[in-house]
């Protein structure tokens, strides 16, 4: 079972899974980070022409938008290295990569969904290897609760990929 997103792209609703709507963000944020600030025109047509590309893929308004339909889109825009070099100021306004407890993709505290944002590996398989090293002796619970109180919580985002954050 996998998370989905409601997400406005191009002024049309889409329901994506939780690993379409994370790529396309960063896809579109990619692009962003290289067109000039007051450059809104060329951002809003990408989100338009992504909306096109899922209609043509989407049968049903309950359709879900999937990783594979949104790497196809993707390949059809091309790379976003085709759009410029990154700005210097976008570079520096990108946070600093680090470990939180996830908002969203939590059973407990939020801590092996951050630890698996973190790593990149699935949340559930974290939570399994978690569990299986408290029950084998390997982990003790203390490290979790340690960790609950030290790794500070994420921010939850509510921006939506067609808004720009300018």
């Amino acid at each position: 079972m996998k998370e989905t997103i409601q997400a406005n792209i191009g002024s049309a609703a889409f329901t994506l899974d939780r690993d379409a709507y994370t790529l396309l963000k960063d896809y579109l944020d990619d692009i962003r980070s290289r067109l000039p600030n007051d450059d809104t025109e060329t951002l809003d047509d990408i989100e338009r022409h992504f909306a096109e590309i899922f209609h043509e893929r989407i049968t049903s308004p309950m359709q879900v938008v999937t990783l594979e339909m949104t790497r196809t889109a993707i390949d059809r825009m091309g790379s976003p290295a085709d759009f410029g070099e990154k700005h210097a100021s976008a570079a520096a306004a990108t946070p600093p990569r680090g470990l939180r407890r996830s908002c969203t993709d939590r059973a407990l505290a939020g801590v092996c969904g951050g630890l698996a944002e973190f790593f990149g590996f699935d949340s559930l398989l974290v939570r399994i290897v978690t569990l299986l090293l408290i029950l084998c002796g390997g982990l003790s619970v203390w490290i979790y609760l340690i960790l609950w109180v030290i790794v500070p919580e994420a921010q939850q985002q509510t921006s939506q990929p067609n808004q720009n954050n300018r």
